[in-house]
């Protein structure tokens, strides 16, 4: 069982990281920082006993490794992020791929790299759509993932796949319903995100809803038809489904758990959420915290402190949300971003320096999770390596 950071999973998808050099697993982190890892899926919780059920972990032929489960605790926190939101639009599920987990973005990044292989080997002209990829949802998410699949479209042609004309055959197309790209963002950000990415070629639509999907393509409500073989859904966020019937606790319609300031659930002391699975209120007004990785930090480094002064009979803290600004990696051609501080307020940046800022954040990542003296060695072995590897997946 293996951690990989969320934000990193459409490189996955596009083939531009391989997730065995990112991934951290779960037991050798328990050793070297002393906690206890259990492989398992919650599936129940009895808060009456202070117990949660594991249900069994099973292998690939659906023969039980380890049998069901019961565990007692004094202090729950529920961290179980977030899954797709397919918004209820028939024929995502069953003709959409989704970036949620590793497997997911693994799964597509072969059906790409398959695609390109069977156009490079066709005796004939390509199907409608065989090369094109339709993204429906234009956050961070897609739009991140559309620069990153045209650069991997570029670069499969100098490994061998001349076949193949990146530009006009491996068609992108990205759908969003508001009116600009990043709608979570400032404008001027979503203006320069867009104008980078019809510099790439990618095709978008704006002001579009997607009424069904199809395993053809992606049908609008207002009669457009986007021919794509290849179809990411990227809409929108809600917590895991079962955390509505987890023993009465309190949830919304996105089925996150209602918490406190303090991040308790407002229905037991005794059970803590964070991240994406939690509405935290962000003011007075009925905002929600926004689901986002820095939001889920703050609220995590929050909560060690917080339980620390729990233990010791200490008022806990109360949950105050910064946005530190936000940034979008296009792949290798550009990054845009706001930086947002106490003294400069919000400043925009492009370019060289936010590709820098961006790719320190996540150096700062493993380094939380690694310590400083692991993160630093695997930055010197990145370095190291990187003339060593193909510059995209090519399995």
């Amino acid at each position: 069982m293996t951690h990989l950071w969320k934000p990193k999973l459409h490189e996955v998808a596009a083939g531009t990281l391989d997730a065995h050099d990112d991934e951290l697993d779960y037991l050798a982190q328990a050793r070297w920082h002393h906690f206890e890892f259990l492989l398992g899926r919650m599936d129940g919780l009895n808060r009456a006993a202070r117990t949660l059920h594991l249900a069994p972990t099973v292998d690939r032929r659906s023969e039980v490794l380890i049998p069901a489960r019961t565990i007692s605790y004094d202090t729950l926190v529920i961290a179980v992020g977030s899954v797709t939101n397919d918004l209820g639009v028939k024929g995502v599920s069953q003709h959409c791929d989704y970036l949620d987990t590793r497997d997911q973005a693994d799964r597509f990044q072969h059906r790409f790299l398959d695609q390109f292989l069977r156009a490079q080997t066709r005796e004939g002209p390509l199907r409608e759509g065989q090369l094109s990829v339709a993204i429906v949802g234009a956050g961070a998410t897609g739009v991140e993932l559309a620069a990153e699949l045209r650069h991997v479209s570029r670069q499969l042609v100098h490994y061998g796949m001349d076949q193949v004309d990146p530009e006009s055959d491996a068609r992108l197309v990205l759908i969003e319903a508001s009116d600009r790209l990043l709608p979570a963002l400032p404008a001027r950000l979503s203006a320069a995100a867009e104008s980078s990415l019809r510099a790439l070629g990618v095709t978008i639509y704006k002001n579009t809803f997607v009424d069904r999907v199809t395993s053809d393509g992606v049908h609008t409500r207002d009669g457009l038809f986007i021919p794509a073989r290849m179809k990411i859904w990227a809409a929108g966020v809600k917590a895991p489904d079962w955390l509505r019937d987890l023993d009465g606790l309190e949830t919304n319609r996105n089925s996150q758990l209602v918490v406190r300031t303090t991040l308790q659930t407002t229905r037991d002391d005794n059970v803590f959420a964070l991240g994406d699975c939690a509405a935290c209120p962000l003011d007075g007004e009925g905002h929600l915290v926004p689901p986002t990785a820095q939001a889920a930090h703050q609220q995590a480094s929050l909560l060690i402190r917080s339980l620390s002064a729990r233990l010791e009979g200490r008022p806990m803290h109360e949950f105050r949300y910064r946005d530190h600004g936000s940034l979008v990696t296009l792949s290798r051609y550009t990054t845009v971003g706001n930086l947002m501080g106490r003294v400069l307020g919000s400043v925009m940046v492009e370019g060289w320096v936010a590709r820098m800022v961006y790719l320190s954040i996540h150096r700062q990542h493993q380094r939380a999770v690694l310590g400083t003296a692991r993160a630093c060695l695997l930055l010197f072995a990145d370095m190291i390596t990187r003339s060593v590897r193909p510059r995209t997946m090519l399995h």
